[in-house]
């Protein structure tokens, strides 16, 4: 069973239960006995972080920690605990677990945030499914939360297991069409409809450089548009989410080598990924805004007809691009759903993309590459959204000199710019495409981890799902006020 987030002031005194404190003095008015009170305060003074009381019937975990001036710092302490606790929640093949917070600042919510995450997993193809986490369902027992906010949460969570699902899903299982087939189903369950065009309306749009992009491939493109649009949207304009769907990239002629790179490109979709799971958060829990997805999907392969280094295409806004590398081919299928976006007339863009090694490079894991032409005001806004979320962001500059890398010499553009500032000349290039407030996203260091990190896990991450979540739902509180 997938795991569940529930609330229930009401503790089940058979289940396991976690009392979250910030010092001794919190567990004054519990049951423990003076033994246990004598051991958890030693283990306190022995700077132990979580503690174990066994009850054989059930387990008692006591998780100590500590406030700091910041929340978003304390609330991240509060996840990576979950984290914790999760390894001795499976030692023991438990399968409910209560969370009663003790300090007041409603730390069991953020606690249950990274115990939810950090138990995802991908079995889907695995015979044995032995291992699998036996943890089901997470109670948050505090009346300071209301179910409300739980059941939101929940739903919002359940997008981001939606988002690592896709990312985590094996090309040969998912080719353009089928994540198409996947999205609209999603959409029919969350209560967001899809319209899926086809490669003779993808033709008919003169979107070159997706078909550009799929010139290699046996399989055709699709192009996702998923609207949720409720009847109490309180927004005028749509906020229109993009995602890079590139189901698998080869890098095409320019061909990348296997090992640490091309063995992992099943998720150069992950844009892709994101703008589902954030829709389906958006639809579940009935948040009124009006909020359009765009989703550009293909393969890159060499085969074929592939387009080539040296060759000039027409974008969908009537742009040339030479292609000096087929390699960057991402920011060719962006450009064209930028410039479609621009019909809806949008109060705001965002598009999220596995799009450079540079972002990787310049922040590693720890941070998304961000570049806007948006209001400072909005930027600020969505800075405080990732360090609400902990994705946090480093804004790179859109300066017009960057727009010097990508002149070309027989066409308007180039889609490749010199050997220093890639990311930015990534970003560059995709401003010329809009004529909008914009925010772009390079999520190439978060979305897919080659080693554990805490509660994002392995493998897929849905990166940016809360983040853009947090984000559109504090703009709904900012027209309230």
């Amino acid at each position: 069973m997938p795991t569940q987030l529930k609330h229930d002031t009401k503790l089940d005194k058979n289940k396991s239960l976690v009392l979250i404190i910030h010092s001794a003095e919190d567990l004054s008015g519990t049951d423990f006995t003076s033994e246990e009170n004598a051991y958890v305060k030693e283990q306190i003074g022995n700077k132990s972080k979580l503690i174990t009381l066994n009850r054989y019937s059930r387990r008692i975990y006591v998780l100590v920690t500590t406030s700091k001036p910041a929340f978003y710092s304390y609330h991240e302490e509060l996840r990576k605990a979950g984290f914790n606790l999760l390894k001795l929640l499976q030692a023991e093949k438990t399968v409910d677990i209560y969370l009663s917070d003790l300090t007041g600042s409603k730390a069991s919510f953020y606690v249950a945030e990274g115990l939810f995450l950090s138990n995802y997993q991908f079995d889907k193809y695995k015979t044995d499914k032995s291992s699998a986490s036996s943890l089901q369902n997470i109670i948050i027992t505090d009346s300071t939360i209301a179910e409300a906010e739980v059941n939101e949460l929940n739903n919002l969570l359940n997008g981001v297991y939606l988002a690592r699902d896709l990312v985590n899903e094996p090309h040969n299982f998912q080719s353009a069409e089928q994540l198409a087939e996947t999205i609209t189903a999603v959409g029919d369950h969350a209560g967001f409809n899809t319209e899926i065009l086809d490669i003779l309306k993808i033709q008919a749009l003169k979107m070159g450089g997706l078909l550009a992009v799929n010139q290699g491939s046996l399989d055709p493109p699709t192009f996702s548009i998923l609207e949720y649009k409720p009847e109490n949207a309180r927004n005028e304009k749509p906020y229109i989410l993009v995602g890079k769907g590139v189901v698998y990239d080869t890098g095409g002629l320019s061909l990348k080598p296997t090992p640490n790179s091309m063995d992992m490109m099943k998720s150069d979709m992950a844009g892709a990924a994101s703008v589902t799971g954030i829709l389906y958060a958006l639809a579940k829990n009935q948040i009124p805004l009006h909020v359009i997805g765009l989703i550009p999907a293909t393969d890159n392969r060499p085969g074929g007809r592939a387009f080539a280094p040296g060759d000039v295409i027409t974008m969908h806004s009537g742009a040339t691009v030479e292609v000096l590398n087929t390699d960057a081919e991402g920011r060719l299928l962006l450009a064209d759903a930028l410039h479609f976006a621009k019909k809806h007339e949008p109060e705001l863009v965002i598009d999220m993309a596995t799009l450079t090694g540079a972002a990787a490079r310049a922040v590693g894991r720890e941070g998304i590459v961000m570049m806007s032409n948006a209001a400072e005001e909005t930027k600020q806004k969505f800075k405080k959204a990732g360090e609400t979320t902990y994705e946090r962001l480093v804004e790179l500059p859109l300066w017009e000199e960057y727009a010097e890398h990508l002149k070309s010499d027989i066409a308007d553009l180039k889609n490749l710019g010199g050997p220093e500032a890639g990311a930015i000349s990534a970003g560059k290039f995709l401003e010329c495409f809009t004529s909008y407030p914009w925010i772009h996203l390079d999520i190439a260091g978060t979305a897919f981890l080659t080693s554990q990190d805490n509660y994002r896990g392995k493998n897929g991450t849905g990166s940016s799902v809360r983040l853009i979540y947090q984000f559109l739902t504090e703009m709904i509180k900012d027209n309230i006020d």
